[in-house]
């Protein structure tokens, strides 16, 4: 899922503020407790500030209490706007509390709070370094809703008001976080570079270096870093949930798994830390252990984004009328601002799954033209959360066990072959070899199943997708063979046109045969496509003449 792949900055970017105290018992416990945030710790934060709130209520304990609330995986904004409230009602004029409120208002998608935090700051008198810092976070805290440029100009001004007293590591490391919602690689390492020697935990710049070299598609820099943060702090989690994402990058889910069975031992019980597990196993397509965790804090969190979750888990078992409730509570409940062009698109995927079984005509219509209309509405936004087009040919296809697998035709090639891709799932020269295998023993189901492994492997690799509506049309699932027959032809790039000509012939030719008697518009497109792609291919040249008449 792409909100959760791209490692959520608000999780893994932005760490934590120093607040210089009189009083260096307080100053150390406040630091106690936002080093809690940055580690994914947030019951122990919340824990620690209420603690705090308790002996002393001021203004600054019920502000950071807050901004744990926003913090965390799923922001809870009825907690943080209650905690700031009463920071307010302890002192009025509470710079910090009012920043808070705005952020919750940003969060929500309120563009207005902008002008609302320059407002403040310019009350301020931009004097205090922690005033400039929280604004400058907030401003970068929310993927969809932010002001980087802004950040940058608060954040070097919050730089320099604490050079007399030593520059924290978390402004430059927050300045490396705006630096990359601008996408601006170079500034953002530049920025950690600079925070590495004054941070006391170099783990966390070192994870959010590994992160910028992911987002980067470096793989290879951003596994050395993660290491490098690994073996300066074994116990700092948010290290082993980079790791997971590198591991799930490359198929590599066991590994991926025990990086989130080390995650979750170093981070915490706090519900929205396990919602976030739960996440992260389905992204590794673990759906056992996120329906697990799922399970065991469903009741305890009140966020809608708990039915979301469940709709994804409920979509991949196939289970599309449960998933179709859930995903109607989710946005009945949640705020507009939250409902994703992904989650649309899963309301396609589960419309589909639904049209496959319905046999009342008019009610297939209804669901099959939903489908086709909030997939492209994924598709328009260029969200990759699903790889969408493949969903609907699953959808199509159905899904043959392990089981229908091994019952079809084998040999010791295919056998062979087998264990070479169980040792390495990303041996894609393997892969290509067996899914070939399979084609030559006519074993269909382990030919799709292949293929489609090999096209989650290499997305934009055109033949994969030929060769698996090849399979499909062998099985007889025309559906399946149409959809990824238009993959096929989609994925292939302009430059490779020419070299594919007679494939791509064939592909349009499949699909138009296949669409004469339903869709006759498309048939008569499409045939005259391969026509025109292959002057002398018989089968459609008649079949262009038969539907012509």
């Amino acid at each position: 899922m792409k909100d959760i792949m791209n490692m959520n900055v608000k999780k893994l970017a932005f760490g934590a503020a120093v607040v210089f105290f009189t009083n260096f018992s307080v100053a150390q416990t406040v630091q106690d407790g936002i080093n809690s945030i940055d580690s994914d710790k947030y019951a122990q934060a919340k824990t620690n500030f209420t603690n705090m709130i308790a002996s002393a209520p001021t203004a600054e304990n019920y502000f950071y209490l807050g901004n744990t609330y926003l913090k965390q995986g799923e922001p809870d904004y009825g907690a943080a706007t209650d905690n700031f409230n009463k920071g307010l009602a302890a002192d009025g004029k509470s710079y910090l509390n009012k920043l808070g409120l705005a952020t919750v208002k940003l969060g929500k998608g309120d563009k207005g709070a902008i002008a609302e935090i320059q407002k403040i700051v310019t009350d301020s008198k931009e004097k205090d370094a922690e005033v400039l810092f929280r604004a400058a976070e907030a401003l970068t805290l929310f993927e969809k809703n932010n002001s980087p440029d802004l950040a940058i100009q608060y954040l070097n001004k919050a730089i320099e008001r604490a050079e007399k007293k030593g520059v924290p590591a978390h402004y430059y490391y927050t300045l490396g976080d705006a630096y990359r919602l601008k996408r601006m690689p170079g500034d953002a390492m530049s920025a950690y570079d600079k925070a590495l020697p004054l941070a006391k935990n170099k783990a966390s710049v070192y994870t959010r270096i590994g992160t910028l070299w992911m987002a980067a598609q470096q793989w290879q820099q951003a596994k050395t870093s993660i290491d490098k943060a690994i073996a300066t702090d074994p116990s700092y989690a948010p290290a082993y949930k980079a790791l997971a994402a590198y591991d799930i990058r490359y198929q590599q889910n066991a590994k991926a798994t025990q990086d989130l069975i080390n995650y979750t031992k170093y981070a915490d019980e706090d519900p929205y830390t396990q919602l976030e597990i739960a996440k992260l196993y389905f992204t590794n397509e673990d759906y056992a252990n996120s329906k697990q965790v799922l399970d065991k804090i469903f009741d305890k969190i009140n966020d809608p984004i708990k039915f979301k979750l469940r709709a994804y888990q409920l979509y991949a078992d196939g289970k599309y009328a449960e998933a179709k409730q859930n995903m109607d509570s989710f946005v009945s409940q949640a705020d507009k601002s939250r409902v994703q062009p992904a989650d649309q698109g899963l309301q396609g995927l589960i419309a589909a799954g639904l049209a496959k079984t319905e046999t009342d005509a008019a009610k297939k219509t209804a669901l099959t033209t939903e489908a086709q209309q909030k997939i492209a509405i994924a598709k328009a936004a260029k969200d990759e959360t699903l790889k969408w087009d493949m969903e609907l040919v699953k959808i199509a296809g159905g899904g043959a066990s392990q089981a229908d697998i091994d019952a079809g035709p084998t040999n010791p090639t295919i056998e062979g072959l087998k264990q070479k891709v169980a040792a390495n799932a990303q041996d894609s020269d393997s892969l290509f070899k067996l899914a070939t295998a399979y084609q030559d023993a006519k074993n269909w189901n382990g030919a799709i199943a292949t293929w489609q492994k090999m096209n989650a492997l290499l997305p934009d690799w055109a033949p994969g997708y030929y060769s698996l509506g090849y399979s499909y049309q062998q099985a007889g699932n025309n559906d399946a063979a149409k959809m990824a027959y238009e993959k096929f032809i989609s994925t292939v790039k302009p430059a490779e046109q020419e070299a594919n000509k007679q494939t791509l012939a064939y592909a349009y030719f499949a699909v138009a045969y296949m669409s004469k008697d339903s869709d006759v518009a498309k048939a008569k497109d499409y045939v005259a496509k391969s026509v025109q792609l292959d002057p002398t291919y018989q089968d459609a040249v008649k079949l262009n003449a038969e539907i012509n008449k």
